[in-house]
């Protein structure tokens, strides 16, 4: 009992710290610019072990991507989860909150340096959301919101499924965009193969997609499959839209 009271009497913490070298003080005062990486990264953390601060434990995972600088952040945010939590300090709630941080600085990123980017073909959306469906070992369905004026409104994950398949259900597809209030959608969706002709049931998806998208109101501008040899956009194939509002329903005609 003894020794457990003496290594918690040990362990380092950023509140032992004083007020001008706490990470989370000094944000607070300078704002996120004014602080450095091991700092931010140190926030992230929350707290480090027995043996090392958070922003010793910070500098350290810095140090293992590539010291410090632009290097070390792109290899510690292109890290996996399991990889982050096999190292000493981290296990996987933290490694978890590192990569979720990641992945939502590369969301905001991409639509704040694009600025709302318009979509007027099929290249527009895979130059999108390429980088987060190629590479992928399993198929991956991202659903992409838009306003009146074709502009971007978003897009999420709406599926992950096998190596051959992704199961979708239109009511998944649509629940969120009804509630942001998009004007029209685009469906993606990668083939690991590497083939991105589509099925039969990649015909039979955005078959019911158009339909559902005419009921309510949101047409579904185009479906397209990205995979390592090209995309493919089931929009070009006739007869899948005929017959539909969807044809003429604002943005829909336009694509």
């Amino acid at each position: 009992m003894q020794s457990q009271d003496k290594r918690e009497a040990s362990r380092l913490r950023l509140k032992d710290l004083p007020p001008d070298a706490r990470p989370r003080e000094r944000l607070l005062e300078l704002g996120p610019k004014g602080l450095a990486d091991a700092e931010l990264l140190a926030i992230l953390l929350g707290s480090g072990s027995a043996s090392e601060t958070a922003l010793d434990l910070a500098l350290r995972l810095l140090a293992t991507f590539g010291a410090t600088g632009p290097e070390a952040l792109r290899g510690l945010s292109s890290a996996r989860p399991e990889e982050l939590a096999r190292l000493h300090g981290l296990g996987p709630a933290k490694a978890s909150r590192l990569v979720a941080a990641f992945e939502l600085a590369e969301r905001a990123g991409t639509l704040r340096a694009t600025e709302r980017p318009a979509v007027g073909g099929p290249e527009d959306l895979v130059r999108l959301v390429s980088p987060h469906l190629r590479g992928e070992a399993r198929e991956h369905a991202l659903v992409v919101w838009l306003n009146g004026r074709q502009q971007v409104l978003g897009w999420e994950a709406v599926s992950v499924g096998s190596l051959t398949e992704a199961v979708v259900h239109p009511r998944e597809v649509y629940r969120e965009a009804i509630r942001r209030g998009a004007c029209a959608i685009a469906l993606l969706h990668n083939h690991p193969s590497g083939d991105p002709a589509p099925s039969e049931e990649d015909r039979a998806l955005t078959r019911r997609l158009v339909a559902v998208g005419g009921l309510v109101g949101i047409p579904l501008i185009d479906h397209v499959i990205v995979a390592e040899g090209g995309y493919y956009s089931l929009r070009a194939e006739r007869g899948l839209w005929e017959g539909t509002d969807a044809g003429g329903a604002g943005v829909g005609a336009t694509l």
